[in-house]
């Protein structure tokens, strides 16, 4: 089947989850890089887009380890907030559109509340920028911070799981993509 339409990787993807025929979106990603979704009609979403947010996920460690330790947590609640508004809204993966969105949003109140008012807020830029100036958590209560943190990611982790599940293959999906969440509480725990 030949590609017809070539879209911003993850923009624009949601033609591919939401078209009701088999369908065949070509989208770029970064430098030279083409990526294909083919989604047959009935399936759940995509390995490929699955692919996409289990590996967006696992970048965000990345993204955020080499920052300073005040800043991980912050770091972290903004990768999961682009990551859910780079998710389409009438998509099959919407439900985790919606967890990631509150994960963020608990992250990013958390770190707000301990916030350490002698250091600056600032924008990351490690291979790519944080969306907003990220807040440092205080030091003296950083490890309280990143427990916290490790049991909202824990809870996110639990919602994706317990989605019901349907003949679709959703379950196979959703867990992938805890168990990248998952992945992301070895940062919180590094020392």
């Amino acid at each position: 089947m030949t590609p017809f339409i070539r879209y911003p990787l993850l923009g624009l993807a949601s033609l591919a989850l939401a078209a009701p025929l088999p369908t065949t979106v070509l989208a770029q990603g970064g430098a030279g890089t083409i990526v294909t979704f083919i989604v047959p009609a009935g399936n759940f979403g995509s390995k490929n887009f699955t692919d996409v947010v289990v590996n967006t996920l696992g970048a965000a460690k990345q993204f955020c380890g080499v920052l300073d330790r005040a800043y991980q947590t912050d770091c972290l609640a903004d990768r999961l907030n682009q990551m859910a508004e780079d998710i389409p809204e009438d998509s099959d993966y919407a439900e985790v559109r919606q967890v990631l969105a509150q994960a963020s949003r608990e992250m990013t109140d958390l770190t707000r509340r301990n916030r350490d008012r002698a250091q600056p807020r600032k924008t990351a830029s490690a291979g790519g920028d944080s969306t907003r100036p990220l807040t440092p958590v205080a030091p003296d209560r950083l490890a309280s911070v990143n427990a916290e943190a490790t049991a909202i990611l824990d809870r996110t982790q639990t919602l994706l799981l317990r989605s019901p599940d349907d003949e679709s293959g959703k379950k196979l999906h959703y867990a992938r993509i805890a168990e990248a969440i998952g992945s992301n509480k070895t940062l919180l725990r590094s020392t």
